[in-house]
């Protein structure tokens, strides 16, 4: 009873993630059903014409897809990158080849969805260990923003710093709502660098835990 008292009090101590900040980088969460299935298959947005949180700007002679075909697919090798972590350093994809990896591509730091989702691979970290697995977040935040997030959240994984997109252009990853805002996907890379998984959820963030979670555990 004495040790299930300890870790309930050890718990505590982790930093909330219900982040309320408002800001510009605050990107907005329009109440639109949003079905969301790993890749290769059909996203499908669907917005009520009752609905007054989401006013697309649409003209009569545009044609918008929010689907853009990504360049990785299951089975490829992603492009190599080397990117800054959040104390500044250089941080090469190579460095990870030998277990697996997951790769997270999230909008920004300190948003409520990115907060979620940060604190949820912050949780579960220990059984991705488990797994053999690495973690590692990737924004167009600068090192930074991305310091000064790990540090409130104590986040133990790696936090990769994409300030112009290139690495988030070259692996395709998809943009949400017609392109207004940056896509959350994540990657589960094996041993050998090949992509095994690729999951896509924008408004459900802590589901990306739970998905890559139960595919590192059947392997």
């Amino acid at each position: 009873m004495a040790s299930l008292v300890k870790q309930t009090h050890h718990l505590s101590l982790l930093p909330t993630c219900n982040a309320t900040i408002q800001s510009p980088k605050q990107y907005p969460s329009p109440n639109i059903p949003f079905k969301s299935q790993f890749h290769g298959s059909t996203l499908t947005f669907s917005i009520p014409s009752s609905s007054s949180s989401f006013t697309p700007l649409i003209t009569k002679k545009t044609s918008l897809n929010p689907i853009v075909a990504a360049k990785v697919n299951k089975g490829s090798v992603p492009p190599s990158f080397t990117l800054k972590d959040q104390d500044g350093k250089n941080v090469s994809l190579s460095k990870f080849k030998g277990k697996p990896v997951v790769v997270y591509f999230y909008p920004a730091d300190e948003t409520p969805g990115c907060t979620k989702q940060a604190c949820a691979f912050r949780d579960s970290y220990e059984k991705f260990k488990k797994a053999g697995a690495q973690v590692v977040g990737i924004s167009g935040d600068d090192a930074a923003s991305h310091k000064a997030f790990a540090k409130k959240y104590r986040l133990p994984y790696t936090l990769l710093s994409d300030e112009d997109n290139k690495v988030r252009k070259e692996w395709g990853v998809p943009s949400d709502l017609f392109g207004t805002l940056p896509g959350r996907q994540t990657y589960v890379l094996d041993k050998n660098g090949v992509v095994q998984l690729i999951y896509n959820n924008q408004f459900q963030p802590e589901k990306h835990i739970d998905e890559t979670l139960k595919f590192l555990q059947s392997l």
